[in-house]
């Protein structure tokens, strides 16, 4: 009997110290990310830090869990003359089974602010395109006023021409026919010359082209152009990419989900 006591003293010990433990680590989670959102509040910058392409009249942002926690506020808010941010692209998935670690909460706050979101997957040329298909659509829930979804699509890791050609389609094919919109190609001027081509022209484009004064360096039609990845933004502590959208207003409005 007093060994049984013995054994059950012990126990209670080690449950009372994983308990304690569980609370310990949970506080410090919790702390850190306060303490990330309020440095995040504080951050201010006296200009978006780069040259802005100021014959276009909408301008966005993209992030991923690289930016850490965003104050999409202070996002909102900032204004640098007449150049305010309307809309941001966010990462939300990767591959067949990961999720960007910041994207729930960005995908919230981003609508909370009053700016329009969208939300996009990098894609793995190595893994099959249904599976990550399934991986964005398990994630992303797209609403009326949303931008469509998109595939970043930038590097082949050593894939032959026609398969990465043939999973990027998988993904787009089941992508759309779950939305009932057609997605947004994101990549840069040389990956889609060399590896996509005319076999995607149909498809709207976002492309990345940066140091260019006016436009992409691209003959086909593009949306979105992505001109810098070195800009700075209130409520943001880390460079973020930067972004026109091609048209005007009525034509920004005619591109989001219904």
């Amino acid at each position: 009997m007093p060994v049984k006591k013995k054994k059950d003293t012990a126990l209670w010990k080690w449950l009372r110290t994983s308990v304690v433990l569980i609370f310990l680590v949970a506080g410090g989670y919790f702390f850190y990310q306060w303490w990330l959102y309020r440095r995040a509040m504080f951050v201010r910058y006296p200009q978006f830090g780069i040259s802005i392409p100021e014959s276009y009249s909408i301008h966005g942002i993209d992030v991923s869990k690289y930016q850490e926690m965003i104050a999409w506020d202070e996002v909102k808010a900032m204004q640098v003359k007449n150049i305010k941010l309307g809309f941001a692209f966010i990462k939300a998935t990767e591959g067949i089974g990961n999720m960007d670690a910041q994207f729930p909460r960005n995908w919230r706050k981003v609508k909370e602010a009053g700016i329009t979101r969208g939300a996009y997957h990098f894609f793995l040329a190595t893994k099959d395109g249904r599976m990550q298909a399934e991986n964005f659509i398990k994630c992303v829930s797209l609403k009326p006023g949303d931008l469509p979804p998109v595939l970043d699509v930038e590097q082949t890791y050593g894939i032959a021409s026609d398969v990465l050609k043939r999973e990027v389609k998988e993904w787009l094919e089941i992508t759309e026919n779950y939305y009932h919109i057609k997605p947004i190609i994101y990549t840069n001027v040389d990956f889609y010359k060399r590896n996509l081509g005319s076999d995607f022209d149909d498809y709207p484009l976002w492309v990345a082209h940066y140091y260019q004064p006016s436009q992409p360096r691209i003959k086909r039609d593009w949306l979105f152009w992505q001109h810098s990845e070195q800009g700075r933004v209130n409520g943001i502590f880390r460079k973020v990419d930067f972004n026109v959208f091609g048209g005007d207003s009525l034509e920004f409005r005619s591109i989001l989900i219904p």
